[in-house]
């Protein structure tokens, strides 16, 4: 079977920057559904129709292909008095405005930095800005079931529907 509209892909992978520093070594395979569901960036997508098992493509992404732009208007200083008093670098806190009536309007920041009496946040995903290289070998493909495609996801889980 080849990749195609509707068909359930895994895929074994790396992911590089372009001076080939390993940005994600793939420990997991990657299982998506093809077809324009958005399980996986479309010129990926693009790149696989039509491929069969074993077959393995390299595609470059720019960052508007990716993870977006770096944009410096989600990073913000915050006073150290207004977070949690359990803070450290790398730590994850969802924000967004006060007015957030749905779950697309949070904003998950990391804090990047901690001073005396303020924080840094960005809300950047950590890739964002970035060229990637993204570099796959397609290791099983098969028919999507109705469950999944009418989740529009693929879901090992439930193999039985």
């Amino acid at each position: 079977m080849q990749v195609a509209k509707n068909s359930v892909v895994t895929l074994k992978y790396t992911v590089t920057d372009p001076d080939g520093a390993v940005v994600d070594e793939g420990q997991e395979a990657l299982v998506y559904l093809h077809g324009g569901y958005e399980d996986i960036f479309p010129k990926i997508e693009e790149a696989l129709e039509g491929k069969g098992l074993n077959e393995t493509v390299r595609v470059t992404l720019q960052p508007d292909e990716a993870f977006g732009e770096y944009d410096e208007e989600l990073v913000q200083i915050e006073a150290r008095d207004d977070l949690p008093e359990e803070l450290e670098v790398g730590m994850e806190l969802e924000g967004g405005p006060e007015d957030a009536e749905d779950e697309d309007d949070v904003i998950l920041y990391r804090v990047t930095e901690i001073n005396d009496d303020k924080v840094v946040l960005d809300g950047n995903h950590p890739l964002a800005g970035q060229a990637l290289i993204f570099v796959c070998t397609v290791t099983a493909v098969r028919p999507a079931t109705p469950g999944e495609l009418a989740r529009g996801n693929a879901n090992d889980a439930d193999s039985g529907d």
